[in-house]
């Protein structure tokens, strides 16, 4: 009993130092991607960032119907035609 422990406890330190090591490695690999990188590209990104993704919403209604100018702009003339012609009537519509 005393072996099986002994075999399991080293087996588990030599896994803990492999996963020890590849995390490591990607620190390192994190660190050189970034080690060029200033505030002032950070800051060009994040603008280019907003704006693709303000162009990808406006697409998004426009492709949803939810930003259509024909459309509030026929509804508008639409009232005005039925104001129109209420008046012209002379009679006084409602209550």
């Amino acid at each position: 009993m005393n072996q099986v422990l002994l075999y399991s406890s080293s087996l588990i330190a030599i896994v803990a130092l492999f996963f020890g090591l590849y995390a490591c490695g990607r620190v390192a690999k994190v660190l050189s991607a970034t080690k060029d990188l200033d505030w002032t590209a950070i800051a060009n990104m994040t603008g280019d960032l907003a704006s693709t993704k303000k162009t990808i919403q406006t697409l998004n209604n426009r492709i949803n119907g939810m930003h259509s100018p024909k459309i509030a702009e026929q509804e508008l003339m639409m009232q005005l035609l039925q104001n129109q012609g209420a008046k012209q009537n002379g009679k006084i519509v409602g209550g």
